[in-house]
């Protein structure tokens, strides 16, 4: 009996191999028709003997490529067409968007047998790919993904690029990037001065990173900084001219054994490093390793990477076994990706430039993730990850949430489908709104979509405000930690009510004040405040982030009045006469928000401590004070209160009073941190168990979310206290619990207003 269908298949099936795989598929189970990529996903036309086509569609989602993603497979009968073969057709491109758009991954590790082997006649070329690895997202133009609408189109392939191309047997059958030594993109080694240095441009460049030399390296979504990790002079100076003193800089090792040579690191790390997205892995450095003290001073961890692209794996070996490879852009602004930029703003910075031909055009930062209780967590969801969507039971087309005004990343709703855009960065340079309207556009124009509402947050003096007035659509106002709180529910398929705890930096509250450690209840449709942390003055407002110690002011004088700042005065010396003048403002109102945040607490110990009383950069109080504990521990806590006012409310007058004395008695820095860290564990916990006292009937599930989750003693304490309570408890493992997820909750709260309206 003969059998004809229709098969329609939708996710991530452009660029990985989908349609040679679908060829083979055909030619084992000896069926004809055609396959054919469109704006909708993959269309499939299949006919033969009726068994042979039911195996060949129980076999298409089990054996797809491995970086396919078959999101949805619809099968209908069809009319037989009498194909005497099976062939690979022309892309339509008519029709509306619903692709799934393919993602930059790892060189995978037949290319590289290849790049290694000096028979193959593409040894040692940078740019080797196939269908299973390389650029995608960083290269497109326009969709679907064929290479004339990529930043390959003005690389003729070769004849013998072109006959692997349309091979349907070939790896490289369709791989867009194809490319040799003969046709593809060719890489070439700068001076300062713009000038080409003669000789082999890669080891070239190796040598100089040797001797000492800051080299620019472009990668695939932008240029790195590149200098030798084992050269604390060179760190030093790539510091020095970067002007960045104390942020830790993330470094590339040449293989998993070197890793293991400078980290502790767990089953689940090496698979991450060595995982097609290719991450960089925050992990613990072993002591007393190769690596400068100055790539991250202070720190027990570092952040590392494996070599992710053929020019990197070239790059580095056993002579240069691990290097710094820090985004190559100036402080708040977006990361370089064209040459002429790099040339022209990393003068006096980098000493060359290694440089390719193949335009980027999407830039993209890497990802940041990190390890926790064996599962990973995100800092910052970039490449290999970025644009792949999320899937949502609601109804969210049309909706686009712009993010915050910190880690920036907004997102788009089509269908049932979320899109997270690409890491922006802080909205507070223009090149850095330039860059989100330009990656917004592109995303927009790609998805097929005409927002009709647009979420921002509450903050009135957030930038996105601004641009959402650009537009004519309806504006969804949403509060940061609401936002927070749905984001988690939503990644973990909670739709009914439950707890939420954000710890956070700062968020604007519908009071005025400024929130950050927050119990909330509710869903994405509503949610009752139930308690906070008490409010205390920031003495200079946002100046309280980059000057910690004016955050201790505030707390000191708040708590103990004229002692407090007497206590300030002789902690912090070399601004006791500025000690004087935030009293004065504190006590006239002049610019002092009130606050009561999770991160400003954290900074205000750090301060007091003198851990950090200057930050250089974004959470470097409360990141260098929790890398002060073992988190292997359970530290005793200090006294604290539990009020109840309007909300239950955190009274930590008792904490900051043993606190002193234990500083006055000299004790270690590193135990009262681990006995400050636990008081908000248990703080946070009484607060909740108020909660559950006061409304019993509320659902037993709470989401754990906001910047100061990514502390791995509070999210691992929190877990095993809030466990006791008979609570589940749910965190992040899709988004970043910071900013960085944020647009995931606003466009969810935004779904749901609109539901409401239309009801």
């Amino acid at each position: 009996m003969q059998k004809a269908v229709n098969i329609t298949v939708k996710g991530r099936v452009q660029g990985v191999g989908f349609r040679p795989f679908i060829f083979a598929l055909a030619q084992r189970y000896q069926v004809k028709g055609t396959v054919q990529n469109n704006m909708d996903g993959v269309f499939i036309h299949v006919e033969g003997d009726a068994d042979a086509v039911d195996q060949f569609i129980h076999a298409l989602p089990i054996q797809a490529p491995r970086l396919s993603r078959i999101d949805e497979m619809v099968v209908t009968v069809a009319q037989w067409h009498a194909f005497k073969d099976f062939s690979i057709i022309p892309s339509e491109r008519k029709g509306s968007s619903s692709l799934v758009i393919p993602i930059d991954t790892a060189v995978c590790d037949d290319c590289l047998r290849e790049m290694n082997d000096p028979n193959d006649h593409r040894y040692r070329y940078p740019f080797i790919n196939c269908t299973q690895c390389g650029p995608r997202y960083t290269i497109i133009e326009q969709l679907p993904y064929d290479r004339s609408f990529t930043s390959m189109h003005s690389f003729q392939m070769c004849e013998r690029c072109e006959q692997e191309y349309e091979d349907p047997m070939n790896r490289r059958h369709h791989a867009q990037p194809i490319a040799c030594p003969i046709c593809g993109p060719s890489v070439a080694l700068l001076k300062a001065d713009g000038q080409k240095v003669q000789g082999d441009a890669i080891e070239q460049a190796k040598q100089y990173i040797r001797a000492g030399a800051i080299v620019a390296v472009k990668g695939l979504g932008g240029y790195h900084l590149a200098c030798d990790a084992t050269n604390e002079q060179a760190v030093q100076q790539l510091r020095l001219r970067k002007q960045r003193p104390n942020r830790p800089l993330a470094v590339m090792a040449a293989s998993l054994d070197i890793v293991e040579q400078l980290c502790e690191i767990t089953k689940e790390e090496k698979q991450l490093l060595i995982s097609p997205e290719a991450p960089i892995v925050v992990i613990k450095q072993k002591r007393n390793t190769m690596i400068a003290s100055s790539v991250a001073p202070g720190l027990q961890t570092v952040g590392v990477m494996l070599p992710y692209t053929p020019l990197h794996h070239l790059l580095l070996d056993k002579q240069l076994p691990v290097v710094v490879m820090t985004s190559a852009n100036r402080s708040g602004v977006p990361i370089i990706y064209e040459d002429e930029q790099v040339l022209r703003d990393l003068q006096g910075i980098a000493d060359y430039f290694l440089i390719h031909n193949r335009p980027i055009v999407h830039p993209i930062d890497d990802s940041v993730v990190q390890v926790e209780n064996g599962v990973m967590h995100f800092i910052r969801r970039a490449r290999g990850f970025v644009p792949d969507p999320l899937w949502t039971e609601h109804d969210v087309h049309e909706i686009v949430a712009l993010g915050g005004q910190q880690k920036n990343v907004f997102a788009f709703g089509r269908h049932h489908q979320i899109f997270l855009g690409p890491h922006i960065g802080d909205l507070e340079h223009v090149e850095v709104v330039e860059h989100f309207q330009r990656e917004y556009e592109h995303l927009r124009t790609w998805m097929g979509v005409t927002p009709k509402v647009v979420a921002v947050d509450l903050h009135p003096n957030y930038e996105t405000w601004n641009i959402a007035k650009q537009w004519n659509v309806d504006v969804v106002a949403v509060q940061h930690h609401h936002a927070h709180m749905v984001s988690c529910m939503e990644e973990n398929h909670i739709h009914s009510p439950c707890f939420g705890l954000i710890l956070d930096g700062t968020g604007y509250g519908e009071d005025g004040h400024i929130w950050g450690f927050e119990l909330l209840y509710g869903d994405a449709k509503q949610y009752k405040r139930l308690g906070h942390l008490t409010y205390t003055p920031l003495p200079g407002g946002e100046r309280c982030i980059k000057e910690p110690w004016r955050t201790t002011v505030g707390m000191l004088g708040y708590y103990f009045g004229e002692e407090g700042y007497s206590l300030a005065e002789k902690r912090f010396i070399e601004q006791a006469n500025d000690v004087r003048v935030l009293r004065q403002m504190i006590k006239k109102g002049l610019h002092s928000p009130l606050a009561g945040t999770c991160g400003r607490l954290f900074d205000a110990v750090s301060a007091f401590l003198h851990v950090c009383t200057h930050s250089t950069y974004d959470g470097e109080a409360a990141i260098r004070l929790s890398e002060l504990i073992d988190d292997t521990k359970i530290y005793e806590t200090y006294p604290f209160r539990v009020k109840k006012c309007d909300e239950w409310e955190i009274d930590l007058t008792e904490m900051w009073q043993a606190i002193i004395k234990d500083v006055e008695a000299h004790e270690q820095t590193n135990t009262i941190a681990g006995r400050f860290h636990e008081t908000v564990v248990q703080a946070s916990v009484e607060m909740i168990r108020l909660a559950l006292q006061q409304y019993p009937t509320y659902e037993r599930n709470i989401v754990l979310s906001g910047g100061s989750m990514h502390n791995r003693y509070i999210t691992k304490r929190l877990r095993q206290e809030l466990n006791k309570l008979g609570l589940c408890v749910y965190t992040h493992q899709k988004v970043p619990c910071n900013d960085g997820g944020l647009a995931l909750g606003q466009l969810m709260i935004a779904a749901h207003r609109r539901e409401r309206a239309c009801v």
